[in-house]
């Protein structure tokens, strides 16, 4: 089964580092957080991987071009008899990458849509590439496969990004909650979806998580996996640091694999 990442948004919210470098390629413990995503994925056996490019793409490109060389020790023999002698055996051993063009302005329906032609299984998986999770994919699977249905979304309960106060009539404070769990519950990406779903992406100027998901409720057509461990998008410059600490500090919850 093969993972389509989204890797074509500008960004702009975390300009600090996309000014340079697409979001996935902003680096999480001096690796992408891209990387850390296909790692996640491939703990739980699923390695072959279909990335929608947009801005900035031909670096992610570039990224996996070199990627052999930039991990691992070689020998290079040049002029007319050139070759390359890799010497060391780096994790990511067996990985399919797929590097797909979607076009720089594509919303994210329309890019999964350009890539069906790479997806040749009747199920497969669609995420977010600035988004890690300690989520079991496995589990996640087999609860699409109980079901039936066309669409799965894995949902979080959000943190709120402030202390939420109670306040009584006379201005006094009544309680103070910092950063408090939210009700309700939110998309995080993580998505299964089975062939059909092609028929309810149209163009590049669909988004996924408007008309189709929105049709697909409506049709009954969409289940929703809770997930109660950490989730964390990276959208942020300070997103960007708590990400850096918890990997620094060796806190790194989506930190799956050994």
């Amino acid at each position: 089964m093969k993972v389509v990442i989204l890797c074509g948004g500008q960004g702009t919210r975390l300009r600090e580092e996309t000014e340079y470098r697409p979001k996935p390629l902003v680096e999480v413990g001096k690796r992408p957080i891209l990387w850390h995503i296909l790692k996640i994925y491939a703990h739980h056996g699923f390695r072959k991987f279909v990335l929608c490019l947009g801005y900035r793409g031909n670096m992610i490109k570039e990224y996996f071009l070199n990627y052999e060389a930039m991990n691992n020790d070689f020998t290079i023999c040049l002029g007319n008899r050139n070759r390359i002698s890799y010497h060391d055996d780096h994790r990511e051993q067996d990985f399919e990458v797929t590097l797909a063009d979607t076009g720089s302005e594509t919303m994210t329906g329309g890019r999964v849509r350009r890539v069906q032609r790479f997806i040749d299984d009747e199920l497969f998986m669609v995420t977010y590439g600035d988004g890690v999770a300690d989520i079991d994919i496995s589990a996640l699977i087999e609860f699409h496969r109980s079901h039936g249905r066309i669409a799965t979304v894995t949902a979080v309960q959000p943190t709120s990004r402030f202390g939420i106060l109670e306040i009584g009539d006379s201005g006094r404070a009544q309680s103070f909650a910092e950063k408090p769990q939210l009700d309700g519950w939110a998309s995080a990406g993580f998505f299964v979806f089975d062939a059909r779903i092609f028929d309810y992406l149209n163009g590049d100027e669909c988004i996924l998580e408007r008309e189709p998901l929105e049709r697909l409720t409506a049709e009954g057509e969409l289940m929703v996996y809770r997930h109660n461990g950490f989730f964390f998008a990276m959208d942020t410059y300070r997103e960007y640091q708590f990400l850096n600490d918890l990997w620094d500090r060796g806190k790194a919850p989506w930190k799956v694999w050994e």
